[in-house]
């Protein structure tokens, strides 16, 4: 059976002790979560630099530039923000890796893991660039008008008691059954399972990424708040339950935008 040491099957408890007994991996993994966030920092903070300019194109016209300073900050972004909640995975995994002596494999699963996340961001830097040519957006990612943020919040309100987020929120909690009920042999095999894994980790977190239309991409403290409670719902003791107060606390919200928009 495979058994990280020190690593009992949900996310929540796990971590404490991989932490303690594998400090420099975990160090690893969030050294690049804190870079993305200084980046992040910086580049809202300094508006005034060139990348930032491009990466806040004023009109839909954007050019070959715009592309990809926005894809960039999406691509950073998203890294910056799944990376810590994906740390028990990440760390069981690789404990696993290395006692067989097959630390490629490690390498493999993070490399698909984020790769994920990266067509994520492609698929955040088209949705921004559409929003933002039918006028539902401004330069700064914040929606222009109540309707597009209700409907994003209740959106994500109503997900968060889907049954795919819960199926998703429950492998993502629990990284030993992941890993058992997932494993492939190889670099391939460890290849797919990363893939998998980002696309659960995706499918329990796409609505809540959504959000970041609604308080504005470039609002650290909001995106801050997003990682948060993902988090918090992957990680904490009783994640399932708090998954759904925030499911009810993001449709309340949705539904006063709604009611103002109505007097």
């Amino acid at each position: 059976m495979l058994q990280a040491p020190g690593s009992p099957a949900d996310g929540s408890a796990a971590l404490g002790n991989l932490v303690r007994e594998h400090p420099g991996r975990a160090l690893a993994v969030s050294a690049i979560s804190i870079a993305g966030w200084v980046f992040l920092a910086w580049l809202a903070l300094d508006m005034g630099t060139p990348l930032a300019q491009l990466a806040m194109p004023m009109s839909a016209h954007w050019s070959a530039g715009n592309l990809l300073a926005v894809w960039a900050m999406w691509a950073v972004m998203m890294v910056a923000m799944m990376l810590p909640s994906a740390l028990p995975m990440i760390l069981t995994f690789t404990v696993v890796a290395h006692r067989s002596g097959q630390a490629t494999r490690a390498r493999a699963f993070v490399g698909a893991y984020l790769l994920v996340w990266l067509a994520f961001a492609s698929a955040g830097t088209l949705g921004q660039w559409l929003l933002q040519r039918l006028g539902a957006v401004d330069p700064m990612r914040l929606a222009t008008s109540a309707l597009p943020a209700a409907v994003l919040l209740v959106l994500a309100g109503v997900y968060q008691f889907s049954p795919l987020k819960r199926v998703c929120l429950r492998s993502c909690r629990t990284p030993l059954a992941f890993l058992l009920g997932a494993w492939r042999p190889g670099v391939v095999g460890a290849f797919e399972m990363g893939l998998r894994h980002g696309l659960l980790c995706l499918g329990c977190c796409w609505a809540l990424m959504a959000l970041l239309f609604v308080g504005g991409v470039m609002n650290v403290p909001w995106v801050a708040a997003l990682a948060v409670a993902v988090a918090i719902e992957k990680m904490a003791p009783g994640g399932e339950r708090i998954a759904g107060w925030l499911g009810v606390a993001l449709l309340l919200a949705g539904g006063l935008k709604l009611l103002a928009l109505a007097a």
